[in-house]
């Protein structure tokens, strides 16, 4: 069975999909040989959290630390071939610490080095997942020797095929704190202000929602979903390693529109195509282990509600603001298209300072 739309991605491909939705399918398989039987400049958006290079091995697989480089350049180089122009890679990974020593791992450092040098991405934006429900973690450094605190961060880079990807944070707005409301009710005064800040009468303007910064706080705390709960009456295996609906439900909202098509080259149980399916996005997942793909299926079902965000965005004590997702019926600029004559300035000035 094809999807509608899907159809030139996937007509290389020599296995059928574990199963199709109304916008996208799901296969069992090798991703990176797929993605090499994919078309060049057919994809919106690669949204993926691949395996971390952990000390301790998980059950869905994971690289060491010296390996994992060019183990994903190798995905990485098709990834931008299918990307459009307009495309963008977004990759959630998490840090890792080294054997037997209370010290950290650089290799998502390195491996950003290396997506980024000429030729390959740019950096449009790096992102940190900060979940305060993150147990405490490396045991032995945090808990038991207690000289380390624990790790709850993971980056999120946010990668692109040129330096103008589609993009509009008006889709991801937060809703506005109680200080801004207050601000908005009874004005400021505009001017300078001695950080050196212009602060003009704009600011006073009702704009629906405040702009999020790039920490996400998400505390990833659900344990008894849909999913969950027909994984254990079924007893198909958990994934061990799902992330929040809320980092695909963003990235997926600010960065493509209605229609476009989403890939997860690491679906694991398919949270990407998911949170795609109700975004109206046409989406493609793949993963290698049949039991995570059959137990991803229950996303799917006719009883199984829509994903919905926790919450995300700066935090203010122990009040955290909810995701404002907005639709719109315009197409997302690329930075080009909103202000020509000001991006077409910027490698001038840049060259000139």
């Amino acid at each position: 069975m094809s999807v509608r739309g899907l159809t030139r991605l996937t007509k290389r491909f020599a296995c059928p999909p574990a199963y199709t939705t109304r916008r996208g399918a799901m296969y069992c398989a090798d991703s990176l040989q797929h993605l090499r039987l994919m078309p060049a400049d057919s994809v919106d958006l690669v949204l993926t959290s691949p395996p971390f290079a952990l000390v301790k091995k998980k059950a869905y697989g994971n690289r060491d630390a010296e390996r994992y480089v060019p183990w994903f350049m190798d995905f990485a180089v098709e990834v931008r071939r299918v990307l459009k122009d307009t495309g963008s890679f977004v990759i959630d990974l998490g840090g890792s610490w080294l054997p037997g020593v209370p010290v950290r791992s650089t290799y998502q450092y390195e491996l950003l080095i290396e997506l980024t040098r000429p030729g390959r991405f740019h950096l449009a934006q790096d992102y940190f997942w900060y979940s305060p429900s993150r147990l405490p973690a490396p045991a032995e450094w945090v808990t038991v020797r207690k000289v380390r605190v624990k790790d709850a961060v993971n980056t999120i880079w946010w990668l692109s095929k040129t330096p103008f990807p589609k993009a509009g944070n008006e889709r991801v707005s937060l809703e506005y704190s109680e200080a801004m409301r207050r601000l908005l009710k009874n004005g400021c005064k505009a001017g300078k202000r001695p950080s050196g800040h212009d602060i003009s009468t704009g600011f006073r303007k009702d704009r629906g929602g405040a702009i999020p910064s790039n920490l996400l706080v998400i505390s990833h705390t659900s344990s008894n979903d849909h999913y969950l709960r027909r994984c254990r009456t079924t007893e198909t295996p958990i994934h061990p390693a799902r992330f929040p609906a809320d980092i695909p439900l963003y990235f997926i909202n600010m960065l493509t529109d209605v229609n476009d098509v989403v890939v997860d080259i690491f679906a694991g149980s398919n949270v990407t195509g998911w949170v795609a399916e109700h975004a109206r996005r046409r989406w493609l997942a793949l993963e290698t282990d049949r039991t995570y793909v059959e137990g991803s299926a229950f996303r799917f079902e006719s009883d199984c509600p829509p994903p919905d965000n926790e919450f995300i965005g700066s935090r203010k004590e122990v009040t955290l603001r909810r995701l404002r997702v907005k639709s719109t019926p315009r197409r997302l600029p690329t930075g080009r298209t909103r202000n020509e004559a000001g991006a077409a300035r910027l490698p001038k000035e840049r060259g000139a300072a």
